[in-house]
């Protein structure tokens, strides 16, 4: 069932306490045949929210609803078709005037007429040095890479730069050169700026890498521009600043639309100025989940409480206090037992946990909500690193399986080097100092830079122990021991001789 004329629009955002949204040119999309208002520089996914619409396919097997999940292309969960092509990721798909959109009913077929374009026919493009990822990472890794005097191409899915920067409203932490007192969306801003400033830096948007690949001495990457385009990128050295992926847990209908990653979440409020729901139960009180809750209040939100399945909260006092004080619950030993609902979200059970991690019969809670934010923490994306032959390992201590790298965050395949989330889940800020050395390094190992820059990879590598020093840092310390088992350190011992 569509919402009525008089309800589309109403998710909208048009007054925030610290953002304003700046929306393109008024265009009209049609879902299902039936016209929804949107905007110029918003998703598909976004314009289909605003309008309230959250069911977007059916699972091919059981029917049931899938809607909107990661925001960022990372699942399966909002793939439609468009203009009667298929699997086509919403979330990530910018919307054109007249565009025809259609809801997937299990598995769909190409149409006849399309014909896929050729691989040798691909446009290439090459550069000293490839980055993969256009978030904090990879933009650091760029500037630096850049500066140190290579020619450099920066290539990235979504269609503007920032990657998690752009949802982030809240104040850093460090030092000032580190951006500390600043809002993530005004870092991606400045970075992104930076960007521009360098004339040896091209920039590829709405471009998805699929596959690397050795040839001869270089690096190639074949990838997909705006679902049709076919590209491959050259580089000597490349650089994959991926990010994460949002975990997910068992619970009975966990896959109803209306429950969305924490990311998401931000992704609608923060960067399309569109409301994800009225009512909203948080999944997790680590860091992510208490700013989440902030964030929603700021946007009108009502959170009807945040659900720990720790015996305390895991994120900073000062975030847990905040939430505290503007009255929302953190019920730390509780779980989600199940989500409720016929086509969405319409409600959410919770129990309390016994020592055994058991919930405790009797003690369940409803909450009525329309939306269940799941912020119980990312892994990190190793797809392509995976492909490309680098050595892969578990680390507890770093959410996930990684990559085997030096203390340059180069891999165990020769000149591909890691950073960011997509080396260990962490903050920002030790993502944009990963980039930093990463790209230097590359720099270097394609011969563009010179070797008094490993100085800079050096200082960089002080200003990561300095920041890990915190409590929360040890056991990332442990996790980087894990990952970079095996390896000398390179630059240390370049430094002396």
């Amino acid at each position: 069932m569509q919402p009525s004329s008089a309800e589309r629009g109403s998710m909208r955002l048009n007054e925030h306490p610290i953002l304003k949204f700046k929306r393109g040119r008024k265009v009209t999309i049609y879902f299902e045949g039936q016209p929804i208002e949107a905007y110029e520089g918003e998703t598909i996914a976004m314009a289909l929210h605003a309008a309230g619409i959250r069911v977007l396919s059916y699972s091919g097997e059981k029917h049931r609803p899938r809607g909107l999940f990661c925001a960022i292309g990372k699942c399966s969960s909002c793939l439609v078709k468009v203009n009667g092509i298929p699997n086509v990721r919403s979330c990530i798909t910018l919307v054109e005037d007249g565009m025809r959109v259609e809801m997937q009913r299990g598995k769909e077929e190409l149409p006849k007429t399309a014909k896929p374009p050729a691989w040798k026919d691909a446009p290439r493009y090459t550069a000293d040095v490839v980055v993969i990822g256009g978030g904090p990472a990879g933009l650091m890794a760029a500037i630096n890479a850049a500066d140190a005097g290579a020619s450099v191409i920066l290539i990235d899915e979504q269609p503007m730069l920032g990657g998690q920067l752009v949802k982030q409203t809240h104040k850093f932490f460090g030092k000032r050169e580190q951006f500390a007192g600043v809002r993530g969306v005004k870092i991606a801003e400045i970075l992104g700026e930076e960007v521009k400033k360098r004339g040896n830096i091209r920039v590829f948007l709405e471009t998805s890498a699929v596959g690397i690949f050795q040839e001869g001495d270089e690096k190639l990457v074949t990838a997909v521009r705006k679902n049709t385009e076919l590209l491959e990128f050259r580089g000597k050295s490349l650089i994959v600043a991926t990010g994460a992926m949002e975990k997910m847990i068992p619970f009975e209908n966990n896959d109803l639309p209306g429950i969305y990653g924490a990311g998401a979440i931000q992704t609608l409020m923060n960067t399309y100025g569109v409301k994800p729901g009225n009512r909203v139960l948080i999944v997790g009180a680590g860091n992510v989940g208490l700013i989440l809750a902030y964030q929603l209040i700021q946007a009108g939100v009502e959170v009807k409480a945040i659900v720990e399945a720790m015996p305390k909260v895991g994120g900073y006092f000062v975030h847990a206090a905040k939430v505290r004080r503007l009255g929302v619950p953190i019920l730390t030993r509780h779980t989600i037992l199940r989500a409720e609902g016929k086509e969405k979200v319409e409600r959410a059970i919770v129990a309390q946990l016994d020592d055994n991690w058991r919930p405790i019969p009797g003690t369940e809670k409803t909450f009525d909500v329309d939306i269940i934010a799941l912020a119980v923490g990312l892994r990190p994306s190793i797809e392509l690193l995976h492909q490309a032959g680098c050595q892969i390992r578990y680390v507890r201590e770093l959410s996930g399986h990684v990559a085997v790298r030096d203390d340059r965050m180069e891999t165990t395949v020769q000149g591909i080097f890691v950073a960011g989330d997509s080396a260990g889940i962490e903050e920002a800020t030790t993502a944009m100092l990963e980039g930093k050395i990463a790209g230097i390094a590359a720099a270097l190992k394609a011969g563009a830079a010179s070797p008094e820059w490993l100085n800079e990879i050096r200082k960089a590598q002080h200003d990561l122990d300095e920041f890990r020093s915190g409590p929360f840092g040890k056991h990332i310390l442990e996790g980087i021991k894990k990952a970079m088992a095996g390896f000398e350190a390179k630059v240390s011992a370049e430094v002396r001789g």
